[in-house]
């Protein structure tokens, strides 16, 4: 997995075998049921004589379905399209809906060249009569649909239109979402095909794709669904501009938790492979430097360790563990204290670590934080208003007393980005070192002579450290 270009992954995967990319597609609840449906009989005969199919429909579907002529669709394709397009069209009963879905399901399997019989048919627009079926009741009639749209939108080479794309990935998206939803490994299954084509990678981008997928994995879903989901980040990264954007998302911070947790190889093997990608794909350097950052960040490099301790048989795992290692251990060397403050806040999890607490740091780069279109001042007022952490909450406020007390026009820098309010919300926080922290910085902008707080805040230290050995001495 660790040498692979953007040419051969489409290459590649579908040697896996498409039914074994998620290793358990065979026991996954859609494939359950329609095994299920493929013992169904269903009388062809009452259709035909209540006209809601021709004649040529029912002999063709009898000849197909109950008499054995399995090759039926490459005899006659145009048939074919027409005869199931009319099925699915007029047909409103879910059982039969059902079945002439597992039909065209196994047809496409059988032989992937199919998809032309359907795609090249003489009907107008081939994807409208699967699109209204997503709109159905029934579930399986919904998420086998979208497996049939996913094949036919991969296997032949004329893409899907923009505007039926649009609709199909934002109703998978929202699949994603929907609670306890069964057939969620059919959802992620049809991701996984989809965002091998590049064309479509932007489309899903575009449906607000991206951060479903690292929401969803944020919350802690089943490690196989895991698995799916941090492998369509995996083939999305192979563009260079998605990889360049991932981690506006907070995937790495994300994928790091991940690969923290992880017990199964395949999750472990599949997050790295994107670490990989993530420095190795984007054409802007500074950007691939940044995501080596992010990954020091978050500990990779321990998890890395780790890995390396046991020394998995996968080569896969092993090459990008050595790879990743060489990068970020490089990256560390070259790390100036303003770009691990950088990193840090810019991962939204921030610590008590020495660049906070020192004096030169802010005196040196307290003005820097305007860069970007104020880009850290804002992450830290964001923080203050979004992160439930109390550390991450004290720190921010302390970050922003330490601007205002460095940087001239910092008091009213930070009430325009409404930082001062945000800071005055926290002096009533449940936790005591918020209430300290942002009491502090509350006398930052408020006071105008740093001169004298300096003495007085230096004066408050030496008499609670006075307090405290007169109250050891007692």
């Amino acid at each position: 997995m660790a040498n692979i270009n953007d040419e051969n992954v489409s290459k590649l995967i579908p040697t896996l075998g498409d039914d074994k990319i998620d290793m358990i597609a065979a026991t996954s609840v859609l494939q359950i049921r329609a095994s299920e449906i493929r013992q169904s009989q269903i009388n062809w005969q009452s259709y035909l004589q209540s006209q809601m199919i021709t004649q040529r429909d029912h002999d063709f579907i009898v000849n197909l379905d109950q008499r054995g002529q399995k090759d039926l669709p490459d005899k006659n394709p145009e048939a074919c399209a027409d005869v199931f397009l009319n099925l699915i069209t007029h047909i409103s009963k879910d059982n039969t809906i059902q079945y002439v879905l597992v039909l065209i399901d196994d047809i496409l399997s059988e032989d992937k060249s199919r998809v032309k019989i359907f795609r090249q048919s003489r009907h107008g627009n081939v994807w409208q009569p699967f699109l209204n079926l997503l709109n159905r009741q029934d579930e399986f009639v919904q998420h086998m649909t979208a497996r049939i749209i996913a094949k036919l939108a991969c296997w032949h080479p004329q893409l899907m239109e923009k505007s039926d794309l649009h609709f199909y990935l934002s109703w998978l998206k929202d699949q994603l979402k929907s609670n306890n939803n069964d057939y969620i490994q059919s959802v992620a299954r049809c991701l996984q095909m989809m965002l091998r084509v590049d064309e479509y990678r932007f489309a899903f981008l575009s449906v607000d794709g991206i951060s479903t997928l690292l929401s969803i994995l944020a919350s802690r879903v089943n490690f196989q669904v895991q698995y799916q989901l941090v492998f369509c980040l995996w083939v999305l990264t192979f563009n260079p501009l998605l990889a360049e954007k991932m981690n506006k998302f907070n995937a790495i911070p994300i994928l790091a938790d991940i690969l923290s947790d992880s017990v199964k190889e395949k999750v472990t093997r599949i997050v790295l492979a994107v670490f990989r990608n993530l420095i190795e794909k984007p054409e802007d350097q500074q950007v691939a430097k940044e995501h080596c950052i992010a990954m020091v960040q978050c500990k990779v490099l321990k998890q890395l360790s780790i890995l390396e301790q046991k020394r998995s048989d996968d080569e896969d795992i092993m090459n990008d563990v050595e790879f990743l290692n060489e990068r970020l251990q490089a990256s560390v060397q070259d790390l100036s204290s303003f770009d691990q403050y950088a990193t840090e806040v810019k991962s939204g999890r921030l610590e008590w670590s020495p660049v906070h607490k020192s004096a030169k740091f802010w005196r040196e780069n307290a003005a820097r934080l305007n860069e970007r279109g104020q880009e850290l001042l804002r992450t830290l007022v964001h923080l203050l208003e979004k992160s439930r952490d109390p550390i991450v909450l004290a720190v921010a406020c302390y970050d922003i007393g330490e601007y205002v007390r460095h940087y001239p026009r910092g008091k009213h820098v930070i009430e325009q980005l409404g930082g001062k309010q945000r800071v005055m919300y926290l002096l009533s926080h449940e936790d005591p070192n918020v209430r300290y922290e942002a009491l502090l910085a509350v006398q930052k902008l408020m006071v105008h002579n740093w001169e004298y707080l300096g003495k007085q805040l230096e004066k408050e230290q030496i008499d609670k450290q006075a307090g405290t050995v007169v109250g050891a001495k007692a």
